[in-house]
C-alpha cells in the first residue's frame, strides 16, 4: 500500500470509490454542528419507545462501544448519553445529491451504488491533475462545501478501489495496486474480500481455503465445481482483478407491479382480498430480489367495461414486507371501491423505491419482538422459491376455503420441503 504522497502511476484505468463516513450522523452534525458536533450520536427508528435498531452511529459513539446494528436498548443502557436521532431521508438525500455533484465535476463517468457512495472513472481527468491531487481535492471539496467526511479508495479497478476505501476510516485516502494485493491482502480470511459472504467463506472454509492467498492457489476447476461461474470470479478476485466498468447510467427500477385480468369477475370481497394477497405476495418477492424497498402502495382495479382506476398510499416507512403491501392493498379496496361491484383485472404497484442498504427498513412498522422471526419466515419462503419454484409456498389466505383442491401432491405443516413436494403449506 503505498504512502498517499507518492505519485500513483497511470496506467490503464485509474477508479476512485467515494465512500461517506457515518453518512447519516454525518449530515445531521453538518446540519446542526452545536448540538451533534464530537458527540456520541446515533439514527434509529424509534426514538421516543426506545425501541428498534441503530441505523448508523457517529465515530464518537463507536469509540463508547456502539455498533450498527445493536438494539437503541442496548444502545443507551452502554452509552446513556447517546443521543439518538430520528431519520430525515430528505436531508440525507439533499446531501447525497450535493457531494454526487461534486464528484461529477471531476469526470462524467460517476455510478452511484447507494446514498452515499459512488465510482468514479478518473482515467481522462488528467487536466484536474494527478489520481492523487484530484482524490485529495474531492475530498477537501467535500468537506469544505457539505461538511461531510469521506474515505477514498484508489485502485486499477472497482474491486480494489472498494477495498482500499474501507481500509482507513474516517477521512481516509488509500491506494490499491494489483502489485500490492499479495503483500496486503492474501493473508486476510476470505471475507474480507469485497462480494465473498460469510456464507461462501464458510463454503470455502469446509474445503481447507481459510485465505485470500489461499483462494487465490486453489485450482480454478475445483473453485468451478463448487461455485460455478462465481468459482472463476472468486480465483480471479483474489489476484485483484476485476473488469467491471464504471457504469454512470445505472437506474434502478422507478416501481414493481404485477396485474393479473381474472378468469371471471370478482364480486366477493374475501376473493378480490385473496388476488391481492396473491400480487401483493409476487410484488414484494420481486422487491427483496432487488434488495430494494418501497414507500408507497399502488392499487389498480378494473370493471368489465375496461374502465380502470388507481389509487395510491404512501406508507410512513419504506418497507419490504409482503404483509404491509397486502395490508395496504385491502385497505384501498376497501376505501375506492364498492363491494359488490364486478371487477375484471386487479395489479397492485410499489412505488418509490430505494435500495435496501440506503434506508432504516422496518423501524417502526413491527413489534420488535415479531420482527426477527417474520424477517427470518421471509427468508426462508424466499429460499425455498428461489430452490423448488414460485409455486413452491403459498400461505392459507392464498388458498380458498378448501386449500385441497389447489394442493397438487400434499400437504405439509411446518418448514421442511422434500424435492418431491410441490407446495409448502403455510398457516398464517
Amino acid at each position: 500500500m503505498a504512502n498517499v504522497n507518492e505519485h500513483y502511476p497511470v496506467k490503464g484505468r485509474v477508479i476512485i470509490h467515494l465512500d461517506m463516513n457515518a453518512f447519516y450522523c454525518s449530515v445531521h452534525e453538518a446540519e446542526e454542528p452545536e448540538k451533534y458536533k464530537n458527540k456520541p450520536t446515533a439514527v434509529s427508528g424509534s426514538v421516543e419507545q426506545r425501541k428498534g435498531i441503530i441505523v448508523t452511529c457517529s465515530y464518537t459513539a463507536r469509540s463508547k462501544g456502539i455498533k450498527t446494528g445493536m438494539t437503541v436498548r442496548q444502545a443507551v443502557k452502554l452509552c446513556p448519553e447517546l443521543i439518538l436521532i430520528s431519520p430525515n431521508f430528505e436531508l440525507y438525500r439533499k446531501y447525497s445529491r450535493g457531494f454526487m455533484s461534486i464528484a461529477r465535476q471531476f469526470t462524467p463517468l460517476v455510478e452511484s451504488v447507494s446514498i452515499d457512495e459512488c465510482y468514479m472513472d478518473i482515467t481522462g481527468s488528467k487536466m484536474f491533475g494527478t489520481p492523487l491531487e484530484i482524490a485529495t481535492k474531492l475530498q477537501q471539496r467535500i468537506q469544505t462545501e457539505w461538511s461531510l467526511p469521506c474515505s477514498i479508495g484508489l485502485a486499477p479497478n472497482k474491486l480494489l478501489a472498494k477495498m482500499a476505501s474501507d481500509m482507513k476510516k474516517p477521512n481516509g485516502l488509500t491506494v490499491l495496486r494489483i502489485r500490492d494485493v499479495k503483500n496486503i491482502l492474501w493473508d486476510k480470511p476470505c471475507d474480507t474480500l469485497f462480494g465473498i459472504g460469510r456464507k461462501t467463506a464458510d463454503k470455502l472454509d469446509k474445503l481447507n481455503i481459510r485465505t485470500i492467498g489461499q483462494l487465490a492457489k486453489t485450482d480454478e476447476a475445483m473453485l468451478v465445481k463448487h461455485f460455478g461461474v462465481v468459482g472463476s470470479w472468486m480465483k480471479s478476485a483474489a489476484y485483484g482483478i476485476d473488469h467491471a466498468e464504471v457504469n454512470p447510467n445505472r437506474e434502478r427500477n422507478k416501481s414493481i407491479g404485477h396485474t393479473t385480468t381474472l378468469p371471471s369477475d370478482l364480486t366477493a370481497r374475501e376473493d378480490v382480498y385473496r388476488v391481492l394477497l396473491n400480487l401483493a405476495d409476487q410484488t414484494g418477492r420481486r422487491l427483496r430480489r432487488q434488495k430494494l424497498v418501497a414507500t408507497t402502495v399502488q392499487l389498480t382495479i378494473r370493471k368489465p367495461d375496461m374502465t380502470t382506476i388507481t389509487r395510491s398510499h404512501t406508507l410512513d416507512a419504506p418497507t419490504q414486507s409482503t404483509e404491509d403491501f397486502y395490508k395496504e392493498a385491502c385497505k384501498l379496496y376497501d376505501q375506492h371501491w364498492r363491494t359488490g361491484e364486478p371487477i375484471r383485472l386487479l395489479g397492485v404497484t410499489l412505488q418509490n423505491l430505494s435500495l435496501l442498504e440506503e434506508t432504516a427498513l422496518q423501524l417502526d412498522i413491527f413489534n420488535y419482538e415479531q420482527q426477527p422471526r417474520k424477517e427470518a419466515l421471509t427468508k426462508a419462503m424466499d429460499q425455498l422459491r428461489d430452490r423448488f419454484g414460485e409455486s413452491a409456498v403459498l400461505t392459507a389466505g392464498m388458498l380458498g376455503d378448501d386449500p385441497s383442491t389447489l394442493i397438487r401432491n400434499k400437504r405439509i405443516r411446518g418448514t421442511s420441503l422434500q424435492k418431491d413436494d410441490s407446495l409448502l403449506y403455510i398457516d398464517d
